[in-house]
């Protein structure tokens, strides 16, 4: 009976042995950073190099360490780097999707093994998208039309739309024309034309706004641009007819060049997006999904698998009479560089 005793007493000495090594096992692993794989579309972009940075200094402020990886505006590679992140064992994805309908089998990959993802201002379809942080898309687009309905709400209207593989491209678009309607129901504006930018790409818009302009005989009275590195390319193709700051042409990112254009009477409009802000709130956003905690949201966006929850940010118009009091005063650039060059 002793021996029986003996036996059972080291039995548990050994089971209670293993149970506090498992436990001191989970709480190095709670004790970990938390690891966060950041894919970003393409860091040629001013954009997104401004997004990465924000997003990383507030990450690291949190106490999470960030991997992060440029697909270059490739879908394929967009992918392939989404895969190797889930290899590396990240604790939450963060994807700017290149091609929204493309990610979804390495999404649901990460989502069967446990990694959530959060979508990163452009929504990726069909797939298990734990979270989505964004700016009121199709308010980015009124806004473009109404800077230019500002100006001059009758003529010849054309449309240079963004990338068909960006999910967003679609609301930006909804959003100008809902305020273009009216006019074009009355008459007093007419469409002219529109196409899509392969890949948001300014030597693409280039090419198709010198060749509308080919078409028309110059005959245009405005372009409403998608965002402002096609805007860019639209106010170069006028330019080189003598047309520049004759017709009003719109866009979105507040980049530097466009807040220059915009100073010259260059570009009429341009939408700021505060990125501090959506790279803050998708940074507490992916810290508390990596935690198993719900991230706030205050609307939901179905992606063709689930309802999402999303968090929407209200973006701001900017014109020439605004400069001062919105990005310069909110120290997105310096009154230095707007007005400098």
């Amino acid at each position: 009976m002793k021996k029986i005793i003996a036996v059972l007493i080291s039995l548990s000495l050994f089971a209670l042995s293993c149970s506090s090594k498992a436990a001191d096992t989970t709480a190095d692993k709670g004790g970990d950073k938390i690891k966060i794989g950041l894919s970003l579309d393409d860091l040629r972009l001013e954009r997104w190099q401004k997004d990465r940075d924000y997003f990383v200094k507030e990450a690291e402020s949190l106490g999470a360490e960030v991997i992060y990886v440029s697909s270059d505006g490739n879908a394929t590679k967009q992918l392939a780097d989404i895969e190797n992140l889930i290899a590396q064992n990240v604790d939450v994805l963060v994807v700017i999707a290149n091609d929204g309908n493309s990610l979804s089998p390495a999404i649901m990959q990460a989502s069967q093994d446990g990694i959530p993802t959060l979508a990163y201002d452009r929504m990726i379809n069909n797939c298990d998208v734990a979270h989505y942080v964004t700016f009121d898309l199709e308010k980015v687009g009124r806004m473009q039309a109404e800077g230019i309905l500002e100006i001059t709400n009758k003529g010849r209207f054309y449309y240079l739309g963004g990338s068909p593989t960006d999910n967003n491209a679609q609301y930006f678009r909804k959003g100008a024309m809902d305020a273009l309607k009216p006019y074009i129901d009355s008459g007093d504006i007419e469409l002219i034309g529109e196409q899509s930018t392969r890949d948001w790409l300014p030597d693409v818009a280039l090419q198709i706004i010198e060749d509308m302009l080919t078409a028309q005989n110059n005959n245009v009275t405005a372009i409403v641009a998608a965002n402002d590195a096609i805007g860019g390319a639209a106010v170069q193709a006028l330019k080189a007819q003598g047309l520049a700051g004759k017709v009003p042409v719109s866009g979105q990112d507040a980049d530097l060049a466009a807040l220059q254009r915009i100073a010259k009477g260059e570009q009429a409009v341009t939408v700021y997006k505060p990125i501090h802000l959506i790279a803050k709130e998708c940074a507490k956003a992916a810290v508390a999904l990596a935690k198993g905690e719900k991230a706030e949201s205050n609307s939901s966006l179905n992606n063709g698998y689930k309802d999402v929850p999303t968090f929407y940010i209200e973006p701001i118009k900017v014109t020439k009479d605004n400069l001062d009091s919105t990005v310069i005063a909110d120290g997105w650039a310096t009154k230095e560089d707007v007005y400098g060059n």
